[in-house]
């Protein structure tokens, strides 16, 4: 291997083509990595001034190419043995590679290439500069999916296998189109029959156009119809079907007019292969920040998998339009001792000093009631009113109320203010 080629350092050797070798340098001027691609200058005199004057014609276009998906040339130059061309570093896989591996990518990641192929060469077609050499070895697909087309201008180097009547090249037997088979003036639309040959055989595995030798390749682009893509593989929408058949038109007048319409057809396929498929959730890229949890313990943990959900949403739907159901009181609740306890808790034992003299002086009286008396019982008299406390938490009991007579009109208000105060107590502690 050779060590230094112009002022560039050779690094190794990446590949061999037809053509040349190609090797991974450095510029030492400013410390960039390039690839060099040498041809072989294995030529009669003639055919190496012609050659070196369409060869530096066409780098000069393609030096003018930016385009992200065109390599870019950096350098040209010639020694005694071989040409070179010092082009941009590609870390990735060329598209033939993919192809051989066996592995097919799926079909809309090979719409993606093909179309980001056709963007580089609608460029270069609007500089009026054809690549005429279009072919999966000059597609470098790198790391995140990213495309590029490479060696514009070196299509025109002579070749044993196929020559023109003028002796150039211009163009690999499996991907040229019938106007160049057959020697006819080309243009871009050669490049659109070449990368529909292209997209044909990444979908498939298979070149459309094949053969035991040369000429028989040759015959057979011109000459046969190959089976649709979806014939070999059964993942191919008959959308692009379709789009093969008018790239690969034998008609120009047939075949896409323009690269550029080629690209929109494939994107329109894009598009219809992602609408065919429901939309994933979206997670926001400006999310609030969630705040740390403390883990719940393992015997606290519910298990709700087999929660009927719509009926228990139902049922606590039910539930919340349902009446308040009022609290009850325990038949063992004593009212007065509720009171003394209510006051002490509150410190308002002060405050119902008068109330708790009186009832407890009620509650001393051990007298007899005689049975004209208006606190006796009468035989026919109607039950007395009777108040009722119901409360679920402290239980229920029932108090009656006196007659209201005016002879005891002094018991009852006793008995009124001994209700009011208990309550009024009662509500103290339960907002406490």
């Amino acid at each position: 291997m050779i060590s230094t080629l112009g002022r560039y350092k050779i690094i190794s050797e990446i590949g061999q083509g037809a053509m040349g070798v190609v090797y991974k340098a450095v510029d030492p001027i400013i410390d960039r990595t390039v690839a060099i691609k040498t041809i072989n200058l294995n030529l009669s005199k003639q055919e190496l001034e012609e050659y070196e004057q369409r060869f530096h014609q066409e780098i000069k276009a393609a030096g003018r190419l930016n385009h992200p998906n065109i390599v870019t040339i950096y350098d040209v130059g010639k020694t005694d043995q071989c040409a070179y061309m010092a082009m941009e570093y590609l870390e990735g896989q060329e598209l033939k590679d993919i192809i051989a591996s066996g592995k097919l990518p799926p079909p809309e990641a090979v719409v993606d290439v093909i179309a980001m192929v056709a963007d580089g060469l609608w460029f270069a077609h609007q500089q009026d500069i054809v690549h005429r050499d279009v072919k999966p070895s000059n597609i470098m697909v790198l790391k995140g999916g990213i495309a590029k087309i490479t060696d514009f201008g070196i299509a025109r180097l002579p070749n044993s296998a196929v020559k023109t009547m003028t002796g150039l090249i211009l163009g690999s037997p499996r991907y040229m189109s019938p106007e160049q088979v057959i020697g006819k003036t080309i243009d871009a639309r050669s490049d659109i029959f070449s990368l529909g040959v292209v997209l044909y055989e990444a979908l498939t595995g298979q070149a459309p156009f094949d053969g035991d030798n040369v000429n028989a390749i040759m015959y057979a682009t011109v000459n046969t119809t190959p089976q649709p893509p979806s014939a070999h593989n059964r993942h191919v929408p008959a959308m692009l079907d379709l789009i093969v058949a008018k790239a690969m038109a034998k008609l120009l007048e047939d075949r896409y007019q323009s690269i550029k319409e080629f690209g929109d057809d494939l994107r329109e396929v894009r598009r219809q292969l992602d609408s065919s498929r429901p939309a994933t959730a979206l997670k926001a890229s400006t999310a609030p920040p969630t705040s740390p949890t403390r883990p719940t313990p393992p015997e606290k943990l519910i298990d709700t998998s087999s929660f009927a959900l719509a009926e228990s949403h139902a049922k606590s739907q039910v539930k919340d339009e349902e009446p308040a159901r009022p609290l009850s009181l325990s038949k063992t609740f004593d009212s007065f001792d509720a009171t003394l306890r209510l006051a002490a808790a509150t410190d308002q034992t002060e405050d119902f000093r008068d109330y708790i003299t009186a009832t407890q002086k009620m509650r001393a009286y051990r007298g007899k009631i005689e049975p004209g008396s208006p606190l006796a019982p009468k035989e026919d008299a109607e039950e007395p009113p009777r108040v009722v406390f119901d409360n679920p938490a402290l239980g229920s009991t029932t108090m009656t109320i006196p007659g209201t007579s005016a002879t005891n009109l002094v018991a009852v208000g006793a008995i009124v203010i001994l209700l009011i105060a208990a309550v009024a107590l009662l509500i103290a502690l339960l907002v406490k």
